[in-house]
């Protein structure tokens, strides 16, 4: 990920020939029309009949669930039989790509049960290499409908990067190439009205949405087949609330 072609620059083509070959399928098995072929996708009946939703339906669900969380009336999961429904498979109706941050926990926001939230999680909330395979593998093989891209106000990734830029500063370890891969989106907003942290986050979840919807064969075709939907959100400390951002 901080490598110093860090992923906000780099093609991420690697990501998917890499998946492709951990898979153990050849890239030209994977036809323009985004066909997988059968070995890859488990046969097993859906363990969670309820996640067999469209993307605008798996959409509403996730919001509703949030609005549980927020006003402190989540439901009580059976964890007990949902691993045994799980064990032979799994058919999440959303994947989330967040933050690392420990107050950003996407199960709980959306008041979601084991084997209903695909998670991808990485310190402010990009795309990485592997982060992208693995959104690949939710949609391609798991049959995901739904990618939410969650950034979160008060972001110290973002706030790095908004230092990286603004006062050239440098950062120990690993942490600079996150930071480095920050930057794009806050130098769109420096000049942007208002608070230059709110406005980069907010800007991250715009760009790598788009990124998402640009930069994989797979992602774009059950795009434009109407089997996939990718939405950005923001998720506020203070009330636990997700607001959906263009």
């Amino acid at each position: 990920m901080c490598n110093a072609q860090h992923p906000a620059d780099a093609p991420l083509n690697n990501g998917r020939r890499n998946f492709l070959r951990l898979t153990g399928v050849g890239a030209g098995a994977i036809m323009l029309a985004g066909a997988l072929p059968a070995s890859l996708v488990h046969a097993a009946p859906a363990p969670k009949v309820a996640n067999d939703l469209n993307p605008q339906q798996a959409l509403k669900r996730l919001m509703e669930g949030n609005q549980r969380y927020v006003d402190g009336v989540t439901k009580r999961h059976d964890f007990t039989h949902e691993r045994e429904a799980l064990v032979g498979g799994q058919n999440p109706f959303v994947a989330v790509l967040s933050c690392a941050d420990s107050r950003i926990a996407p199960e709980y926001a959306f008041d979601t049960g084991r084997g209903d939230l695909f998670a991808v999680r990485v310190a402010g909330n990009f795309v990485t290499e592997d982060g992208l395979a693995s959104l690949e593998y939710a949609v391609a093989v798991l049959g995901t409908p739904l990618i939410m891209v969650l950034g979160h106000d008060r972001c110290g990734a973002v706030a790095a990067g908004v230092k990286a830029v603004k006062d050239s500063a440098r950062f120990p370890g690993k942490i600079q190439g996150l930071a480095d891969a920050l930057k794009p989106s806050v130098t769109k907003v420096l000049k942007a009205p208002g608070d230059t942290l709110d406005n980069a986050i907010a800007q991250n979840v715009q760009d790598t949405v788009a990124r998402l919807k640009a930069e994989s064969s797979l992602l774009s075709d059950a795009l434009a087949k109407g089997t996939l939907q990718i939405v950005g959100g923001v998720y506020r400390l203070h009330s636990g609330e997700v607001e959906l951002i263009g």
